[in-house]
């Protein structure tokens, strides 16, 4: 005698609990992504092949243009960043009123001498990209930048730095801000290449 076949009922799967489960994971990737901040000039690293990854907190930057111009990003603290332009301005005798601050932690690098920083602040935020600056000093006589690293290092002293500098900026440049560090006993610090492929 033949089998009795069972009558076959389509699946009907019930997708309400994936989508709960994707719009989680789309809102926590959306509010979890950190974006690169765009550079203040356009700087082509030389390349390496070392793979270390730059801590993602406490990070101060400076970055060495082709023409040797230098750039301080500080951490990206609004208090101490606060903080920071308070140490600068009592140790260069500028005054910074409260919305100069608020401009501070809104720039993402300094590069400008401090007497006119003061002016650069002052700028609305779309005119301080327009603006073509000298970069912060840094020679013999006039180490600002080296006082930048300084005085955020006073404030939090586990601070780490990442230097970026261009592959066709002048050894003298490089070995002035080597020196520098050295003067204020600071040795360890990261430099940002471009990866180098395995051919």
């Amino acid at each position: 005698m033949a089998r009795v076949k069972p009558k076959r009922h389509g699946v009907v799967t019930d997708m309400t609990a994936m989508c709960d489960v994707t719009f989680l994971l789309l809102t926590f990737f959306i509010m979890t992504t950190q974006f690169k901040k765009p550079d203040v000039e356009q700087i082509k690293p030389p390349s390496s092949v070392s793979e270390k990854l730059l801590p993602d907190v406490n990070l101060m930057t400076i970055n060495i243009t082709k023409d040797g111009k230098f750039y301080f990003a500080a951490v990206e603290n609004s208090k101490e960043r606060s903080e920071l332009l308070d140490k600068m301005g009592a140790k260069y005798g500028v005054q910074f009123s409260n919305e100069d601050k608020m401009a501070f932690i809104k720039t993402p690098a300094i590069g400008v001498p401090m007497n006119q920083l003061k002016g650069f602040l002052k700028l609305p935020e779309d005119q301080r990209k327009n603006v073509i600056t000298k970069g912060v000093p840094l020679d013999s006589t006039n180490k600002q930048l080296i006082d930048w690293v300084s005085a955020s290092l006073e404030i939090n002293p586990e601070y780490k730095l990442a230097i970026k500098g261009d592959g066709a900026t002048n050894y003298p440049k490089v070995k002035n801000l080597f020196e520098g560090l050295r003067d204020i006993e600071y040795y360890k610090f990261w430099l940002i290449t471009t990866q180098e492929t395995n051919k």
